[in-house]
């Protein structure tokens, strides 16, 4: 499907986070470290679905959020309809007449959940709304895609499908909810962008076909889309950063962005060559310091990385791979769902289909080409981690890939939870935690069931 997008303007938030969360919290969709781990030996580097497995726990109903975790409260939210709803498909094919869209006219509960860490118990539930979805969704989307955000005092989750927002304490009870509106996609593919917390406010994004506007205190925007979280910067103001809410991952980059003063901006073609015509997923690495924008879901895929402080106009002119304000860009290195990831010094591209390459995150040169993960496998739609000097890659299939870090490919290992999975896991306290189709699983070392 041809999906074409006229940017008008463009600014990307450019101050990084400078500390990295504690090892006993994940406060976010791929914590603070954007997917990177701190290292611990407690850390699993093969599982299944006994092996390794601390507990495992159902979770009714259909969400695609990832879980969050603070001290012994992991959070996760679901959608759980009164009736069965179409299992989601595996794969990038949209897989009916109408492109993959579909509604439901049952009744849902849109929910959140407290685990105990230590023990996988349900510590409390809470029902933030109910009743029939307001807008459509894609067949492998969920009405509940956007992953939740704590700052140990309160969790706040976010609703794309009903346009809510929650804040719970940490005994369950509802502190506050704010009703920002329920607003159809651009596609009617749902809703997946993650809100996120910084300086004692709580930014989230709704591009849309109506109104479009980031953060509480509601700005507008001059375009509508729907599937990329805030990540706090300076600014943000993107136009139509991407189409596709399938899921946790589809925060576009996978969630990224904030505004709240402009710094840079390029308009159409401001690229040269490249041009900016395509919806772009915007991304932070911490290490090193730039900002990564990325263009997928098209012929021109490029990526750049900005290095921060950029202001004025950075376009590239015809012929160039950068200046005092672009780093490096690479014309083809754009992925559809997943983030990419920047670890020990590299950047690694995870593509849709399975391919995994690697480039210097400082030069953006190619350190080795697409390599494939396995043949077989359906596809990719959950962002890959790293920590004790590995990466890993979760593929659709439930079968998570064990790659070395570093400038050679090595294949170490497979692991597999045998159901399909779509949300990236989270990190925290010596402990994997990855969510299923239908389970959430707590993975340590030494553990077995």
């Amino acid at each position: 499907m041809r999906r074409v997008v006229v940017l008008t303007s463009l600014a990307l938030a450019l101050q990084l986070l400078s500390h990295v969360e504690a090892t006993d919290r994940w406060p976010q969709f791929r914590g603070a470290g954007a997917g990177v781990a701190d290292d611990d030996p407690a850390l699993p580097d093969t599982w299944s679905e006994t092996e390794n497995v601390v507990w495992k726990i159902e979770i009714p109903g259909q969400s695609w959020s990832s879980p969050i975790v603070w001290g012994d409260h992991v959070f996760l939210t679901s959608a759980i309809s009164s009736e069965e709803e179409p299992s989601p498909t595996r794969g990038l094919d949209d897989p009916t007449a109408e492109n993959g869209r579909m509604r439901s006219s049952a009744s849902h509960r849109w929910v959140v959940y407290d685990i105990d860490f230590n023990t996988g118990k349900v510590r409390w539930e809470r029902e933030i709304r109910n009743g029939s979805p307001p807008i459509a969704r894609h067949t492998r989307n969920s009405y509940a895609s956007e992953t939740p955000v704590t700052d140990g005092e309160r969790v706040y989750a976010y609703f794309g499908t009903l346009g809510v927002i929650a804040a719970l304490d940490l005994k369950g009870d509802v502190v506050w909810t704010k009703d920002l509106g329920a607003r159809e996609s651009a596609q009617g593919w749902g809703m997946a962008a993650s809100p996120l917390l910084h300086n004692g406010r709580v930014y989230v994004l709704s591009d849309n076909r109506v109104e479009s506007f980031i953060r509480l205190r509601r700005q507008d925007r001059r375009r509508d889309l729907e599937s990329e979280a805030p990540r706090v910067r300076r600014v943000v103001d993107t136009g139509r950063l991407g189409e596709r809410g399938t899921h946790g991952d589809c925060d576009g980059c996978c969630g990224t962005c904030q505004v709240v003063q402009r710094r840079w901006t390029a308009a159409v073609g401001a690229f040269g060559h490249v041009g900016l015509r395509q919806h772009p997923y915007p991304c932070r690495l911490t290490r090193p310091r730039l900002h990564q924008l990325r263009y997928p879901g098209s012929a021109r895929r490029p990526v750049f990385a900005i290095r921060p402080g950029a202001s004025g106009d950075i376009s590239l002119k015809p012929g160039e791979s950068g200046n005092q304000h672009i780093a490096w860009f690479q014309p083809l290195l754009g992925s559809y769902q997943t983030s990419a990831l920047a670890y020990r010094g590299y950047y690694y591209t995870l593509l849709d289909r399975g391919f995994l390459l690697c480039h210097d995150a400082a030069t953006g040169k190619q350190v080795y080409g697409r390599q494939r993960l396995d043949v077989g496998a359906s596809g990719f739609a959950a962002s890959p981690w790293a920590y004790n000097g590995k990466l890993f890659v979760l593929s659709e299939d439930g079968v998570a890939y064990v790659v070395q870090a570093g400038p050679e490919f090595k294949l170490l290992g497979r692991n597999s939870l045998d159901e399909m999975t779509m949300a990236t896991p989270a990190v925290a306290r010596g402990s994997l935690f990855i969510r299923t189709q239908s389970k959430l699983y707590r993975i340590a070392k030494g553990a077995r069931r």
